[in-house]
């Protein structure tokens, strides 16, 4: 499933932004207070609003004054248009937040598509403060077809999103893949000094948010997909001078610890000794190379920590994992891993009266002209041809 467009509405910094024709790996450059951070969070609270509700993913960010645009009473609007496939219809899904008797409440949500025949639209949920309908599929046995037909919902609480209850039932498929979509996002939140820590022996087939579980995956994927953990392994040696080895071993008391072999060393030292960057570059190949990748990859600027010479490296493995089905959106300071990006790939916010603006390199001719030639787009952003994001 790949999102092509999002637009947000009274959204912190984001006043009215849309973001279209979105690639498989989107790039997003700026100066600070831009709202590169800010979009993620725009991920994050649509996860949020779904796992608990509206109410309390708001609450998280300091409730809904905090949240809406400045000098701006609302609505809060968020949508998004993705296709399940390539060839499928484009699926657009909007959610309206607002406040109601000074509770904030889901003003309206709506999951629609555009049916072929006369360009009719199919209403597959709509709804308005905890009432709505949603269209369902019947299986007629007789005639061995599905039919499809609408039902009046209501939901538990105005604050709760339709797609968390309807999405639990099959016969609302399209419902079911939305929000699986959305529960499977994967918003990083590295957290170095987490990633250091040993772990209970089990495992993990996932890199957790904050990376605490490294050690677990490492020893899911070394025992599960020991052709995978050896591509990591050489990747590995490759990126980081002078590194022999890696493993997750168990130790006595039933923990697991990783270690690495420095070929300079005769015995190897576990992760607390290890240098940041080589324990951030072994966690995103780890994420990278992950079986069964995430619908959505958002990582906040990952060049901190790691040697420049790696950037553009990393930065192809992005979009790798691209290319095998996970959509990624990187954020970044750094004009050495945007060398690695293709410009078509790379968008960039610039701030106007206070709030941001979202533009698509392409969109400047001169920076299509100059890469043609040979230049890199770090170098021309380096070179302040990015009007509006020169670096920090």
């Amino acid at each position: 499933m790949k999102i092509e467009t999002i637009h947000i509405k009274n959204y912190k910094v984001f006043r009215d932004i849309t973001l279209k024709d979105l690639p498989n790996m989107c790039v997003v450059l700026g100066a600070n207070g831009t709202g590169k951070t800010t979009l993620f969070d725009v991920f994050a609270f649509l996860q949020d609003a779904l796992n608990q509700n509206v109410r309390q993913a708001l609450e998280k960010r300091g409730g809904f004054k905090e949240v809406v645009s400045r000098n701006r009473l609302g609505p809060i609007v968020i949508e998004i248009k993705y296709r399940e496939k390539s060839q499928s219809p484009l699926i657009t899904y909007s959610i309206s937040l607002n406040l109601i008797n000074k509770q904030p409440i889901v003003e309206s949500e709506r999951l629609q598509y555009r049916l072929c025949q006369r360009g009719k639209t199919c209403k597959l949920i709509d709804f308005h403060e905890g009432y709505g309908r949603v269209l369902s599929y019947e299986h007629d046995k007789n005639t061995s077809k599905e039919e499809m037909r609408t039902e009046d919902k209501e939901l538990e609480s105005p604050d709760i999103l339709a797609i968390k209850g309807l999405g639990q039932f099959q016969q609302f498929r399209e419902i079911a893949q939305l929000r699986r979509m959305i529960e499977n996002w994967h918003v990083s939140d590295f957290r170095i000094n987490d990633a250091r820590e040993s772990h209970q022996a089990g495992y993990a087939e996932h890199l957790s948010l904050h990376g605490e579980n490294i050690p677990l995956v490492a020893r899911y994927i070394f025992d599960k997909h020991p052709d995978v953990f050896n591509d990591v392994l050489e990747k590995m040696k490759r990126s980081i001078p002078g590194v022999k080895q890696f493993a997750a071993d168990i130790t006595l008391d039933e923990r697991i610890v990783l270690k690495f072999q420095d070929g300079a060393f005769k015995d190897p030292f576990i992760a607390k000794n290890t240098s940041d960057g080589t324990i951030k570059m072994f966690a995103y190949l780890l994420l990278l190379h992950d079986p069964h990748p995430h619908p959505l990859l958002a990582v906040e600027e990952p060049e901190n920590q790691l040697y420049p010479d790696l950037l553009m490296e990393l930065a192809e493995e992005f979009r790798t994992y691209s290319r095998r089905g996970g959509q990624v959106f990187i954020t970044t300071h750094s004009p050495d891993f945007v060398n690695g990006v293709e410009l078509d790939e790379l968008y960039y916010l610039t701030k106007k009266e206070g709030f941001s603006q979202i533009h698509h390199a392409t969109e400047i001719p001169q920076l299509k002209n100059l890469v043609k030639e040979g230049d890199t787009p770090g170098y021309l952003w380096r070179q302040g041809l990015f009007e509006g994001a020169e670096l920090n």
